[in-house]
């Protein structure tokens, strides 16, 4: 079986680092979850998406055991981990490592999933980062997780994969208030919308931002939009476009991950 497709980023390709951000293609689920649904939360086939995400392990190098995600709630929340989750997951949105054959993961169908590592101090992290967590800091928070554990600012690399880019990011003006009240100077990544009372938020830069007033200088980006692409990676927009306006819609996850080999 070979290795589902996936995207990588040159900030990250170096001696002892394994990553991909991996997409809809190369797994077993069928329907809206067609066919590497990675995400657990989902209402997908539970043996569909073990075998979705020992695909992903496999093409890391790791075990399926071996390949951890949080019990993602768009916070600020980062944690350490040194091992695959005893009983049930951390409820955070970033986790970090120190220990090789451990791969983290970010599950997204939108939001945006951050990869970083110094490989030097061999420390790695992966985030999600929706609006939500974004303001809130979760990136600021991973980074200093990753300082504390050893990793040095200046020798950070980030990458973004797959998320919702600002052309698709439709949002009111409460969202440029609660974001230039949080963050002066948040302002800039607002472009004007379809209609007078909207914007499009460049999410991505935003992150990028935030991940600049850490210190961390080397940031790579697939530049892929996962509502620009739905035949390509899970959309939560693309699902709700497709679905009658008050019907719950369900849809897959798309996982980016990273280990220390």
């Amino acid at each position: 079986m070979s290795a589902p497709p996936h995207l990588t980023a040159r900030a990250l390709d170096a001696p002892g680092l394994a990553h991909g951000f991996f997409g809809r293609a190369g797994g077993v689920s069928a329907g809206i979850y067609a066919s590497l649904n990675a995400g657990p939360g989902s209402d997908d086939d539970r043996r569909a998406v073990a075998e979705n995400r020992r695909r992903c392990a496999a093409a890391l190098g790791v075990g399926a055991d071996r390949l951890v995600t949080a019990h993602q709630i768009h916070s600020a929340e980062a944690v350490f981990i040194d091992a695959p989750w005893p009983d049930a997951p951390a409820r955070a949105d970033a986790m970090v490592t120190r220990t090789p054959g451990l791969a983290l993961g970010a599950l997204a169908a939108d939001c945006m999933p951050w990869l970083l590592a110094d490989p030097q101090a061999g420390v790695v992290a992966a985030a999600h980062a929706g609006w939500r967590g974004a303001l809130a800091g979760v990136l600021e928070n991973t980074v200093a997780l990753m300082v504390e554990h050893g990793a040095a600012p200046d020798r950070i690399r980030a990458a973004l994969g797959p998320c919702l880019r600002q052309p698709n990011f439709e949002v009111g003006l409460d969202l440029v208030d609660a974001f230039a009240a949080r963050r002066p100077g948040a302002e800039r990544f607002f472009a004007p919308g379809v209609a007078a009372d909207k914007r499009q938020l460049d999410l991505a830069g935003f992150g990028a931002w935030r991940l600049m007033e850490c210190g961390v200088a080397t940031i790579d980006d697939t530049r892929a939009c996962t509502l620009g692409a739905p035949s390509r990676y899970f959309s939560y927009r693309a699902a709700r476009r497709a679905a009658p306006a008050d019907v719950a819609v369900d849809y897959g996850r798309n996982l980016s991950a990273i280990a220390l080999q």
